[in-house]
């Protein structure tokens, strides 16, 4: 797969939140089309509701993972590949990002931002690509 990454930041720009810019990158790769993504993407910005709790951009990865996962509601058993999957996804956007939690990627409490918008989303569509459509 030719890499989509620069195509969130251009979702990004043009008026999608970081999970938003995401989620549209990547919605045919999951069956979705780009309209309803960015619906399901809408509640999930300024880190979900605007109460600045986990990043959109790293939710909409999240998503993706489950989205693409070979777990269904008639044979549950492949939530624990996903599970590891989600995992090492988390740990390794908070490793390069420095957290998860958009509140300390802004830096609200301290004035110090960790990691940008559109670095976060770069990262997270980088990490979509590592761990689920690879």
């Amino acid at each position: 797969m030719e890499s989509r990454v620069p195509l969130t930041a251009e979702k990004h720009r043009a008026g999608c939140n970081c999970a938003q810019a995401v989620l549209c990158t990547y919605a045919n790769r999951i069956g979705v089309d780009e309209e309803t993504a960015f619906r399901m993407g809408a509640g999930l910005g300024l880190g979900m509701g605007g109460m600045e709790g986990t990043c959109g951009a790293l939710t909409a990865a999240c998503i993706l993972v489950g989205a693409a996962c070979t777990a269904s509601a008639e044979n549950p058993s492949g939530k624990a590949a996903s599970h590891r999957t989600t995992r090492n996804l988390v740990a390794d956007f908070a490793e390069r990002a420095g957290a998860t939690q958009c509140r300390q990627l802004k830096g609200r409490d301290t004035g110090v931002a960790l990691c940008s918008c559109p670095d976060c989303i770069r990262i997270a569509a980088e990490l979509v690509e590592q761990h689920v459509f690879s």
